[in-house]
């Protein structure tokens, strides 16, 4: 049976930093009527945002099933490698509600184009946060139960990144059924609310999260956000 959190908002506001830092403002190089945009899209993401998580834990036999998806991965992926010595694997979906998705509509929609992009980069850096919040609570849990040992990392993967295609969605919500929280699956594998994230955490020796960013399919990607997250579970 999956789990469902609340998770308290304070938890995933993004920095001002954060925000300018998606859109492309590198730090200290921000004008204040950017940095006021920024401060605006917070106060309004914290007014509309309601975060909810689901998790699932998931045998690595299950999880073997639900990655290979609709069969479009890449041929080799870092989690090809990394699934089958996992300690314990935990399906899950993140989301902000869809107030927000519809707020960054009408503002596009009503030509305020500067404060709806700005809502837009402060809501899919919150969803991430989302995620790390349920990576966070997954933590938590198993040091309680004395189930995480000081050699453990805990690294989370999503389909549409490190050759896990989009596709893989589909296996992904017939499993977790995130529509207790109000997230949805187009025919494109896309998830509404948009601001959402899905995928499965990984908990295992952190040996088994080394790898180089050196796939083809990381050449297209443009944040190689795995490198600071790989960091910290070896620090």
């Amino acid at each position: 049976m999956s789990s469902v959190l609340e998770i308290p908002i304070t938890s995933v506001l993004p920095l001002q930093r954060a925000v300018l830092r998606a859109q492309g403002v590198p730090n200290g190089s921000a004008t204040p009527r950017m940095e006021n945009l920024a401060n605006r899209a917070i106060v309004l993401l914290g007014e509309l945002a309601r975060p909810l998580g689901e998790m699932l834990s998931c045998s690595r036999e299950e999880f073997s099933g639900i990655y290979a998806g609709e069969g479009n991965n890449e041929a080799v992926t870092p989690i090809d490698a990394i699934y089958p010595r996992a300690e314990q694997l935990s399906l899950f979906a993140v989301t902000l509600g869809e107030p927000v998705s519809e707020r960054i509509s009408r503002l596009f929609d009503a030509g305020d184009f500067a404060m709806g992009a700005m809502l837009d980069a402060a809501a899919s850096e919150a969803a991430d946060q989302a995620a790390q919040y349920l990576e966070s609570h997954l933590v938590k849990l198993l040091r309680s139960s004395r189930k995480l040992a000081p050699s453990s990392g805990v690294l989370r993967f999503s389909p549409g990144y490190c050759g896990w295609h989009i596709s893989g969605q589909k296996k992904l919500f017939t499993a977790l059924e995130p529509g207790e929280i109000g997230i949805c699956l187009t025919d494109s594998f896309l998830m509404t609310p948009l601001k959402s994230v899905s995928g499965v955490i990984i908990v295992g020796h952190k040996s088994i999260f080394e790898f180089d960013d050196t796939f083809p399919f990381c050449v297209e990607c443009k944040t190689h956000s795995c490198r600071e997250r790989m960091n910290e579970i070896m620090e």
